[in-house]
């Protein structure tokens, strides 16, 4: 199987629970926000442990949410593999350039997303203090 030309991997730690985290991402009228040029359809929502879609839209492929519980918090993973969508609606590798630019672009937006969830959900917690 191909390697896909946006290949995204990224974790981010959070002083709270795997359940809280999770929470973020369960409610489908959120994910336009989240993702904007992305329809994605659940291929296996494991609850606590996250989410896994089949990715259509300015891409093609999967992404995936998988939430591990470590130490009093949670790393959440990002995970997205996916090809540019030609007009025929199929997955098309883009060239190295395009391909590197888009994956930044995704890498970018993954870490705002996460970041956003971490100050929202650690609101008041100051550091070194247990999660809420």
């Amino acid at each position: 199987m191909p390697v896909p030309s946006v290949d995204v991997v990224d974790e981010t730690f959070l002083a709270v629970p795997p359940a809280v985290v999770a929470t973020e991402f369960a409610v489908p009228s959120r994910w336009p926000l989240l993702w904007p040029d992305l329809d994605l359809q659940v291929m296996a929502d494991r609850g606590v442990e996250g989410i896994r879609w089949t990715v259509r839209g300015a891409l093609v492929g999967s992404m995936e949410v998988w939430l591990e519980p470590v130490l009093d918090g949670t790393v959440l993973h990002y995970y997205l593999r996916a090809d540019p969508q030609g007009p025929d609606g199929a997955p098309r590798p883009a060239p190295p350039r395009r391909a590197a630019a888009e994956a930044m672009r995704r890498r970018l937006a993954a870490k705002a997303i996460a970041f956003a969830c971490k100050d929202r959900l650690e609101a008041g917690r100051e550091p070194g203090e247990p999660p809420g």
